[in-house]
């Protein structure tokens, strides 16, 4: 079946509906988590495409995966404390072994290649230092207040209860600060790539080198992912849920 692109509709909207085209953006430069709001045409635009350029690259690529069983895991019907604890237990996890794990790596390359690349890995060292220093606390917040309400939520809601009020105001306030930071971390991710020319290994790096620059792209693509779980389906649910409507389309 040929899938179709409208103008009109989100990237964020497109990488709830189609799952396993979330890498195919990415190739076009296309982001799906910070940048979800934006709509397919004007994400295609920016990428240098038309949206008809863009329609034709998503086919082909579903043209690839139709005969593969796993087109990936959608998340947009699950329960919301399945989602939370998913995300905690995966992308928290994840951000928790390999922040440390990637600053010292970072370090020791920064110490064996200062004469020759001390410049760009310094630049480096401090952009990471600033994304390490954003996420940490995040994942506190999230842990400790956001995700144990939004689980109150869906409790309360499945016994058809109203949810007991959230000491901030309504589960949007604390979402539209983790939105925030989410824009926060995408802009230091691009930073990074930019800083590195999209990774492109100096002509004398080392096993080390290599291995940072995988990891850091490795953790680019987790966190694209993590947010976008949260960004777009999440916390729209979530909205929805206190709400006490299952609409989407109804929020903000």
């Amino acid at each position: 079946m040929k899938i179709r692109l409208s103008e009109n509709q989100t990237v964020g909207q497109f990488a709830v509906q189609y799952p396993a085209f979330r890498a195919t953006l990415e190739q076009q430069g296309i982001d799906y988590c910070c940048g979800g709001k934006r709509t397919l045409q004007s994400a295609a635009k920016e990428a240098g495409l038309t949206l008809e350029q863009l329609e034709s690259i998503v086919n082909q690529a579903a043209g690839r995966l139709e005969n593969q069983d796993d087109s990936g895991q959608n998340w947009s019907q699950a329960d919301l404390e399945d989602l939370a604890d998913h995300i905690e237990s995966r992308h928290h996890t994840y951000l928790k072994e390999n922040l440390p794990r990637l600053g010292k790596l970072l370090q020791d390359v920064l110490r064996a290649h200062a004469d020759r690349h001390g410049r760009l890995l310094s630049e480096l060292s401090d952009r990471f230092a600033e994304l390490e220093n954003e996420l940490v606390p995040h994942l506190a917040k999230e842990e400790q207040i956001l995700f144990p309400y939004i689980r109150q939520i869906q409790q309360h809601r499945s016994r058809g209860q109203t949810p007991p009020p959230m000491h901030c105001g309504t589960v949007e306030n604390p979402i539209l600060q983790m939105e925030y930071e989410h824009d926060h971390a995408g802009q230091a991710l691009l930073r990074m790539r930019q800083l590195t020319s999209d990774y492109r290994l100096p002509g004398d790096a080392c096993a080390k080198f290599r291995a940072l620059y995988e990891g850091l792209q490795e953790l680019e693509s987790d966190l694209h992912e993590h947010i976008h779980l949260e960004n777009n389906i999440l916390f729209p649910r979530a909205i929805a849920l206190e709400k006490g409507t299952t609409d989407q389309q109804d929020l903000r």
